[in-house]
């Protein structure tokens, strides 16, 4: 291990800068959101990350969502082995992709048909191409601080890595691409009212995360999802759920299943790829045979149904549906005792905090809240969340790096994780009172 925990770190980024933008493959990972230099992992095992220099952190990344079981669970990385045995890919059709078709229309009650793709913003993209064609129609309704993948038609007020860098859209979008981009506040249904009151016959489609999981951990007021339901209904617009993080990760069957409201077509990624790259859409069986070959709407991807992506999530899926409820009620009882020791820290050192939670899903905001839209989010204290950021780094507890990131949790994650974790974060609530005290005993000249 380096006796400078950054020395590794600070090579490995340098290095990765004349080679990489930003010497990363990802934006959010370069810790623009936090400052500083990011870690870099050689390995991974249950709950823990292992750096370059061999330092262990417990992980509360998680990939953004797709080990649900934690890193390199057996069952998972013995299907991988069984399928490698085969080959890595066949652009051809095998039996596993409708093995792994047939399980996703069994968990989703609004989705007959689906098909497999490599990303999530595969997903989204062909989604809305989907729900254009089926109606005619060229708007979509979006919501801000939502993010639905890095396609042109999405990269407006979006969330995660692009409200990180302070980038709400991006150069090289044209203008008249995201012209039919319509943009409302999350939990706004007033907003979505108006909109489609006044382009209603223009509207193809309404995307949302049921759960927003890209400005931290969002969760819908009481009747904003039904009431985006019913504007869909009435308005002959289809109604797209973006459950490329929840689906399965919230429930057996996604948000859509807590709420018991179906959506047109679903997006679905992380955890039914087991860590690989996978992801699909799907829906009622009128749309979806509009998909080539079926149909007229073209998409197409030579990896996808990639036979590694679909035998590690199914191996994983598998795994939940066995264990019926139980891994959910795990996750539901560490997030729980996570989320209450976080809160009654804060409370001892007279810390503003807000956690919003669903499962193994969190939101850590540092304000008195409530959080409900991108403006809320955008309001609490982040420097306080970076500087608390380093602090849990510094002592082994990896956060997302940035507050516009949802923690996740994992089966892995047990009582001594969790332990370490409430410890190190009281530390680095009371170096943060103390900082307040000492500022307000010398403030600064005007």
């Amino acid at each position: 291990m380096s006796p400078d925990p950054g020395a590794s770190n600070r090579s490995a980024i340098e290095r990765g800068a004349r080679v990489m933008p930003g010497g990363v493959s990802s934006p959010m990972r370069a810790f623009r959101g936090v400052g500083g230099t990011p870690v870099f992992v050689r390995s991974a095992h249950g709950a823990y990350l292992v750096a370059e220099d061999g330092r262990e952190y417990v992980d509360y990344i998680c990939s953004y969502g797709p080990h649900i079981f934690g890193h390199r669970p057996a069952p998972v990385i013995a299907a991988i082995e069984r399928a490698l045995a085969a080959t890595t890919t066949f652009g051809a059709p095998t039996v596993a992709e409708i093995e792994l078709a047939e399980t996703l229309c069994s968990a989703f009650a609004a989705m007959d048909m689906v098909r497999l793709v490599s990303s999530g913003t595969e997903a989204t993209m062909s989604a809305l191409r989907l729900a254009r064609a089926a109606t005619g129609r060229a708007r979509v309704v979006k919501f801000t601080g939502c993010y639905h993948g890095h396609a042109d038609a999405f990269l407006v007020a979006a969330g995660s890595g692009a409200a990180t860098l302070g980038v709400p859209s991006s150069p090289g979008v044209p203008a008249a691409v995201v012209a039919d981009t319509l943009l409302a506040d999350y939990n706004n249904l007033d907003a979505v009212t108006r909109l489609f009151a006044q382009q209603g016959e223009d509207i193809a489609a309404v995307i949302v995360e049921p759960i927003a999981g890209n400005m931290g951990l969002v969760p819908p007021i009481p009747g904003f999802l039904a009431g985006l339901r019913a504007l869909c209904d009435a308005h002959g617009a289809v109604l797209i759920f973006d459950e490329v993080m929840t689906g399965f990760r919230v429930a057996w069957g996604g948000a859509q299943n807590l709420f018991a409201i179906e959506p047109d077509l679903t997006t679905l990624g992380k955890v039914i790829g087991g860590g690989l790259p996978l992801a699909a859409y799907g829906g009622r069986r009128e749309l979806m045979e509009r998909i080539a070959p079926a149909g007229p709407v073209y998409q197409a991807g030579t990896l996808s149904g990639n036979p590694l992506a679909v035998a590690a999530g199914h191996a994983q899926l598998q795994a939940l549906r066995a264990d019926d409820q139980a891994a959910y009620d795990h996750l539901e009882q560490t997030g729980a005792r996570l989320a209450a020791g976080l809160e009654a820290s804060a409370r001892s050192h007279g810390i503003a905090l807000t956690i919003s939670r669903f499962g193994s899903m969190m939101g850590l905001f540092f304000t008195a809240g409530p959080v409900r839209n991108l403006a809320d989010v955008d309001a609490s204290d982040r420097q306080r969340f970076a500087r608390v950021f380093h602090r849990m780094l510094a002592a082994g507890v990896h956060l997302p790096p940035s507050p516009y990131e949802t923690l996740f949790l994992t089966i892995a994650h047990g009582r001594a994780e969790i332990d370490h974790t409430l410890e190190a974060f009281d530390r680095a609530l009371a170096s943060e009172a103390a900082s307040d005290d000492a500022s307000e005993e010398c403030p600064h000249p005007p």
